[in-house]
Formats: structure tokens, sequence, C-alpha cells
């Protein structure tokens, strides 16, 4: 029999404060950050061998450095072996220095 290997995924969005929509204090995330969710959970409806045990948001925080509560938190959970997989919409989300990221 094969086993196929189970992913533990952390879904990771980012939106920096200049490119952000939350002016209004009521509005508990902006329409981009919502949009990145639905994006990667439309992604992830057919793909059975990924769990989602995690999701990490930085909202209005710059993708320059990985200095981010949430990314932290994330690195963290990969760190312990709770994350394995980690979903982002593109890769600018998950940083703009690109050396760094795929390192």
């Amino acid at each position: 029999m094969i086993t196929k290997k189970i992913y533990h995924a952390a879904i990771y969005v980012r939106l920096s404060k200049e490119d952000g929509d939350v002016k209004d204090a009521a509005k508990a995330e902006s329409n981009s950050i919502s949009n990145q969710k639905n994006l990667i959970k439309d992604f992830l409806k057919d793909k059975e061998n990924i769990v989602v045990v995690s999701e990490r948001v930085d909202d209005g925080y710059s993708g320059s450095n990985f200095e981010r509560p949430a990314f932290q938190m994330m690195l963290d959970d990969i760190k312990k072996g709770i994350v394995d997989c980690v979903i982002v919409k593109d890769l600018s989300r998950f940083g703009r220095e690109y050396i760094r990221t795929n390192a």
C-alpha cells in the first residue's frame, strides 16, 4: 500500500501599510488580506494531502524584513515541527528579499 505524505501547512498572508486599506479602526482586516485567504483556501479545496494547522497574518507590515510578529510565530512552528509547508498567495507576500526567501 502506498501512503501519501500529509503536509501540515501554515497559511501566511501579509499586507504592508502602504498597500493596505484598513483606514477605518472598526475594520478587522484589509480586503487584500481577505482576498489572499480566499485565494489560498480556493487553491486548497482539492488538496487532500494538505492539512492547515495555522493561519498567520501580518496586516500592516512591510515585506522588506522578516521581523514580523506572525512570520516569527510561523518560523517557531516550523522549528517545532508543527508546520512543514507554508502556503502564500505569491512569494512577495512571504518576503520582498527574494534571495533570503529562497534560503
